[in-house]
């Protein structure tokens, strides 16, 4: 028997196999083949069409069953993680009222911020752990100030994965997690936010039903069963953020525990039981999966860099470059420090970190007589190595976390330069394993299940290295200095 992990990305759709009862992942596949689409109507704006995700999650679970050659009856639970921060409106009718408003949209930044005002940092800080900034709720507000003809007709609003759950299953609902990444969420009360809600005018009856995150959510519906061709009555066991489930899938769970990704975004996520956090406006802080269970109220506080991958990506595309293997040999011919010259990996909206100031992407101090498109490889891995610790910094305010950081073995950190970047100048070792997201989202049914100790097992076998800080680190913080130095000068100006 087999759990399935669905994993909805901004770039693709993931869908996994694991083994119920070992954990062991069977494999996995992506659909589309090329990178979905994000719209941009207008500067600073990002959309996805929610009907576009449903369609590439149904091809996807039919593709990974043709692939294995495994039947519907075989899948016992099914796992769901997804993108943060989106908003999908849904109308009487269960039918997307406009396309997504999804996390890398920077239109609701101003009304987030006069509302960390008119709330008052005291109560944002204690009761939210978070400034409302860019989230889930400011978008909402957004389009009630912006499309109030659409705004009359909603019936739910709903996060990406509670999308993809209801068009498994019929039903609208939502998790605790998901509230908070939202900014829905009272901590101090632990309950909804009424006063959050007042402020922003929004009604009560929009948001969703709560349920657990590791829990039976749903049931797959006669409709869901047929367009996705999975298995009537199939139950939803577990769905979570990709942050909080890129955790969950390295086995980042207790206080003190840390995990980083650097895909399109950069992440790092630390578990902490601390609610006096600092840096709110910088820094995220959500109820981590296991928020409430056994009355834990432990949280994930979230450090994120819109523009980590999609720079390499954007880099690739545009000096012709095959592969990113073959960008990460050329950035390896040059030195520590890419002989002076720096980038700013920025361009991807506004930036959390940065107080959601949107400063662009900046390559600095290039030299035609020295520099080639080698050097310009290395400088992109460090800019984006750079912003990671320059964003722990403000973490460390925290003083949450332990020695060791684990991350996956894909994207950024297959990366010697950029894996060992961070290791020097953060000196802690980083264990990269070979897992992803939609293999969590599809191990975490097992928890759902009660086998709350399974996890550490099933992600043993999945260790792959350990970059460890050795020798002088003196050339990595010589040159992130200049970096950051660079970076003060353009944000402060």
């Amino acid at each position: 028997m087999y759990y399935l992990g669905i994993d909805l990305g901004s770039s693709s759709i993931k869908v996994a196999l694991v083994e119920s009862e070992t954990g062991k992942a069977i494999g996995w596949v992506h659909e589309p083949q090329e990178e979905m689409t994000i719209n941009a109507p207008q500067p600073g704006w990002a959309e996805q069409d929610p009907e576009d995700w449903w369609h590439w999650v149904c091809t996807g679970i039919q593709k990974i069953k043709k692939k294995f050659n495994i039947s519907a009856q075989h899948i016992i639970g099914i796992g769901i993680s997804y993108q943060m921060h989106g908003l999908v409106l849904v109308d009487q009718k269960g039918m997307p009222l406009r396309d997504a408003i999804i996390w890398c949209d920077s239109r609701a930044v101003a009304i987030g911020n006069a509302a960390y005002t008119t709330l008052g940092s005291d109560f944002c800080n204690s009761h939210l752990l978070n400034s409302p900034g860019n989230f889930t709720a400011s978008k909402l507000r957004w389009v009630q100030e912006n499309e109030p003809d659409r705004y009359g007709q909603i019936r739910k609003f709903l996060l990406p994965g509670d999308y993809v759950a209801y068009r498994l299953s019929g039903q609208m609902n939502t998790t605790i997690s998901g509230l908070s990444e939202g900014i829905f969420w009272d901590f101090s009360a632990a309950t909804l936010s009424t006063k959050l809600l007042d402020h922003f005018q929004i009604d009560n009856a929009f948001v969703p039903d709560i349920v657990g995150t590791f829990s039976e959510q749903a049931r797959v519906s006669a409709r869901g069963a047929m367009e996705s061709g999975l298995l009537k009555g199939t139950p939803i066991l577990y769905r979570a953020g990709d942050q909080p489930n890129n955790a969950v899938s390295l086995n980042v769970m207790r206080p003190g525990e840390i995990a980083a990704t650097a895909g399109t975004s950069g992440v790092i996520y630390a578990v902490t039981e601390n609610h006096a956090v600092k840096e709110y406006d910088r820094v995220n802080n959500f109820a981590h999966v296991n928020y409430n269970i056994g009355e834990q109220k432990w949280i994930g506080t979230l450090m994120c860099i819109n523009g980590a991958g999609i720079q390499y990506r954007w880099l690739r595309e545009n000096l012709s470059v095959d592969t990113y293997e073959t960008m990460n040999l050329l950035a390896a011919t040059v030195a520590i420090g890419s002989d002076g010259l720096s980038l700013l990996p920025f361009g991807n909206g506004a930036e959390r970190m940065l107080r959601n100031k949107d400063i662009g992407s900046h390559i600095l101090h290039l030299n035609f007589n020295r520099h080639t498109k080698a050097h310009l490889c290395r400088a992109a891995l460090e800019g984006i190595a750079f912003s990671f610790a320059y964003g722990f910094e403000l973490m460390q305010s925290n003083k949450s976390t332990r020695q060791a950081i684990r991350a996956g073995n894909d994207n950024l950190f297959r990366s010697e330069i950029f894996s060992n970047t961070i290791a020097h100048l953060l000196q802690k070792e980083i264990e990269i394993y070979n897992t992803t997201g939609a293999i969590g989202a599809a191990r975490a049914c097992a928890i759902a299940e009660g086998h709350f100790d399974d996890l550490s097992s099933f992600t043993a076998h999945d260790y792959v290295k350990t970059y460890t800080p050795s020798g002088n680190s003196t050339a990595y913080l010589r040159a992130y200095h200049n970096w950051k130095k660079e970076l003060e000068q353009i944000n402060n100006h």
